[in-house]
């Protein structure tokens, strides 16, 4: 949503709003720490391996663009992040 349009909205949906956006951030740091887990299992399998080769890294470059991804997503939901401060509806 654009910030006028958040701006239109009341109390009610923003706070709805703000329920929507804590399951994202939840589910976002859940994501995080799953594709973390297999990019560190992926890199520490091809440390113990007796041939290394380099190729099996590439598909572990796969989990970090997708963290990057995450990492770089709540960006978007910084002008409802505001709105909710200015009406000071934290809870």
């Amino acid at each position: 949503m654009e910030k006028k349009d958040l701006a239109k909205l009341s109390n009610e949906e923003l706070l709805a709003a703000k329920k929507k956006l804590n399951k994202s951030k939840l589910f976002h740091a859940m994501s995080i720490g799953f594709l973390a887990g297999i990019f560190i299992f992926g890199v520490v399998s091809w440390s113990l391996l007796s041939s290394k080769h380099p190729a099996f890294l590439f598909p572990m470059l796969i989990p970090v663009i997708f963290i990057y991804k995450l990492l770089t997503s709540p960006n978007k939901n910084k002008d409802l992040e505001d709105i909710i401060k200015e009406r000071k509806l934290n809870e």
